[in-house]
């Protein structure tokens, strides 16, 4: 595919292909995107979220364990994810009646297994690594588009955190000319994006909160002993009672001292963290209820604590998008922690609020593509900008 020129208007249509640490399955969007003055205009064609088969997300928790997978399963997996994210695409493109020869381009963030923007030493450096399956290079054989993926590694060998890269499409589609917002994702992990009024991308502020949905869904596995992956709508936590003590314990993590830029994950609050929390909720003799109000009361704080630690000043507005937003017990608590400001989601703004991630890929493919820099390093902590993404064409 030879990129459209950025000058002659043509509108684009691009897919935006996303797994999120939740592991809840493949986002799907496709984009037509038409430049306009300075600015582009995005309108939303198609969503669907396909879920993963559950053996594929099994395996799939089983590899971000860590020391927990093989180069063998490593390999396979890589090659597996590729074909179910082409396949996811297909299945949606077949769905809404969009021919795949349409699409321009495909923008894949993969499955990220693993993530150490802090590093492991070698001699007297810290060299940091990140690994995102789904091969695109059978993406791209199986759909016939040319696809763009492995969107971190270049933010990483720039000294970033490879995270979080939404900022660059939060600031294409929602920076405001009077007020300031924070765009607040809530997968499961929750990051935010702060958007002065006016602002210019070097004036982003952006990382990630802490946990969003992935200790609430990692007990309630636990609880269920895998029957139920997650909270539909907080409604188990709302059964139960905040317990102080262990909610303030789980505050002392250095993470959320920690000033930004910074980025985290499964290898901080992943299925490791579950466990040791239970144990300790155990030695409370806590119900099951009162653990997941517990955590999600942490999810809360910890997303208002940061607003409060590491902002500027507080946002005039906050948008919310993610699974998270879906959890009312969440988003209430939430709301009483900062009554002042206006509590909404994106999809007010046009992007539906479990679309918010996949669109943004797409978006970041586009720049990619057009050799136009697409990191934000006041985000990252990058020493400069870069062109995120690797191109594996199709004839």
């Amino acid at each position: 595919m030879q990129p459209k020129d950025r000058h002659t208007g043509r509108p684009w249509r691009i897919a935006g292909l996303m797994s999120g640490t939740s592991l809840d399955g493949i986002d799907v969007a496709v984009i037509d995107l038409a430049p306009r003055n300075s600015r582009v205009v995005v309108r939303l064609t198609a969503f669907e979220t396909i879920p993963w088969p559950l053996s594929v997300r099994q395996d799939l928790l089983q590899l971000c364990r860590p020391n927990s997978g093989s180069t063998a399963d490593i390999g396979f997996m890589n090659f597996l994810v590729g074909r179910l994210f082409a396949e996811a695409l297909l299945r949606t493109c077949r769905k809404h009646r969009i021919p795949p020869g349409s699409i321009d381009l495909i923008g894949s963030h993969g499955q990220t297994i693993w993530h150490d923007p802090k590093g492991r030493r070698f001699g007297r450096a810290a060299v940091p690594s990140t690994l995102q399956i789904g091969e695109p290079a059978v993406i791209a054989q199986r759909t016939g588009i040319t696809t763009v993926a492995d969107f971190r590694t270049a933010d990483l060998a720039a000294g970033g955190q490879g995270a979080p890269l939404v900022p660059y499409s939060d600031f294409v589609l929602f920076r405001h000319t009077t007020k300031s917002r924070a765009i607040q994702n809530i997968g499961g992990i929750g990051n935010v994006t702060w958007l002065p009024a006016r602002c210019t991308i070097d004036e982003i502020l952006a990382f990630d909160t802490g946990p969003g949905n992935m200790v609430i869904d990692g007990l309630v596995d636990l609880f269920t002993q895998g029957k139920q992956t997650y909270d539909p709508g907080g409604r188990l936590a709302a059964n139960g009672t905040v317990h102080r003590p262990l909610l303030a314990q789980m505050l002392r993590h250095p993470y959320f001292r920690k000033e930004p830029p910074k980025s985290t994950g499964r290898e901080d609050f992943g299925i490791l963290y579950c466990h040791e929390l239970l144990k300790l909720a155990r030695r409370f003799r806590l119900r099951n209820e009162d653990v997941l109000i517990t955590v999600t009361a942490f999810t809360a704080q910890t997303i208002a604590d940061a607003y409060r630690r590491f902002l500027p000043r507080m946002p005039d507005e906050i948008y919310l998008a993610g699974g998270g937003a879906h959890n009312r017990t969440l988003v209430r608590m939430l709301a009483d922690l900062l009554p002042d400001i206006p509590l909404r989601t994106t999809d007010e703004l046009g992007i539906p609020i479990d679309a918010r991630e996949a669109v943004a890929f797409a978006i970041l493919a586009r720049a990619s593509a057009l050799g136009s820099p697409n990191n934000v390093p006041s985000a990252t902590g990058a020493k400069r900008p870069v062109i995120l993404g690797k191109i594996v064409p199709v004839p």
